[in-house]
């Protein structure tokens, strides 16, 4: 859905991005981010997750692009003051402080000193930085610099916050922080773009996303509805199935080696379940547990990645199209 005004954050089309050697890193890529909501964008390396936000940031010169962030086209420069941004594999001056980071790059974004030294303050407490405030960045960890970064992206107080990587290199306690961080942002109304390889992550904290294959967005919306179709519930007893399971045309049975039977009623919406539970009941059968299922994000994604005619997961990296191809 769109933002209460009636624009997408971002609202992004036809996409393109052709580097030299006929290298499609982009074809016509749209993707649609609506206000106040945690977008992921995943795919394999070489998809072109990060040449996407590059081309948001004014970093990488599209080929073709239409559209617009935070309701400005692309490049609009007085935008990209209410943007924050966390590039991957990202570097700060190895003789500042955090802090004087921090405070730099708060002037890069002309937020003035009053501003500016508060706000390092109040984000170098919340990523859990404050011990190391007055420390060099030449002695961070990897994923102590992920939480500088982080408060980077945030310093100029953002609408829109676009992240590459931002839990890489950073340990499972920081990342559950990381994931609090980004939950609190959107309860306060910011926008969050992430790329992540974490698909376990991205599951947790997303409210849409979008998986992009060799440069094509193959697949864009809430995972519960793209996994809608894997919905079901599993039954699971103690010993055999009853006799008339076998001819129940909405179960599925499958013995296991444990001497318990698994159940399963695809597509089922829990009123629908209960006549069956109520059967099993009925005949004494021990149910051992009862639970809701569906395909994870990472099924999700393994499945956009298989090659329909080889059953083989597609080459990671751009494509490369040939003349025919390539020709709208």
């Amino acid at each position: 859905m769109p933002a209460p005004n009636g624009e997408y954050v971002i609202d992004l089309h036809d996409v393109e991005k052709v580097y030299k050697g006929d290298v499609h890193a982009l074809r016509g890529v749209e993707i649609k981010v609506t206000g106040g909501e945690i977008f992921g964008l995943l795919g394999p390396n070489g998809a072109g997750k990060s040449t996407l936000v590059k081309i948001m940031m004014t970093i990488v010169r599209p080929t073709r692009i239409s559209g617009t962030v935070l309701g400005r086209p692309v490049g609009h420069k007085p935008t990209l003051r209410r943007v924050g941004f966390l590039p991957e594999h990202h570097r700060f001056p190895r003789h500042l402080t955090g802090r004087q980071a921090l405070e730099f790059y708060a002037t890069l974004a002309k937020v003035d000193r009053p501003t500016r030294t508060r706000r390092a303050t109040e984000l170098l407490e919340t990523v859990g930085m404050s011990e190391w405030a007055d420390k060099k960045v030449s002695t961070y960890s990897k994923g102590m610099m992920q939480r500088v970064g982080l408060a980077q992206a945030l310093i100029n107080d953002p609408e829109l916050v676009l992240l590459d990587e931002p839990t890489d290199g950073v340990d499972p306690v920081g990342r559950r922080e990381i994931r609090d961080i980004l939950l609190r942002l959107r309860t306060e109304g910011k926008t969050i773009f992430l790329n992540s390889h974490l698909l376990s992550e991205l599951e947790m904290i997303c409210d849409r996303v979008a998986i992009l294959v060799q440069g094509r967005v193959v697949q864009q919306g809430r995972i519960e509805d793209l996994t809608a179709d894997s919905q079901r519930y599993e039954i699971v007893i103690e010993g055999a199935a009853p006799s008339w399971a076998a001819g129940h045309p909405e179960l599925r049975i499958d013995t296991g080696a444990d001497l318990r039977t698994t159940l399963t009623c695809r597509g089922a919406e829990a009123p629908s379940v209960q006549p069956i539970i109520d059967r099993l009941r009925k005949g004494k059968v021990t149910i051992v547990s009862v639970r809701p299922v569906r395909e994870t994000l990472e099924d999700l994604f393994m499945r956009a990645v298989i090659d329909p005619k080889t059953g083989r997961a597609l080459a990671p990296g751009a494509a490369r199209l040939t003349r025919d191809e390539a020709t709208p």
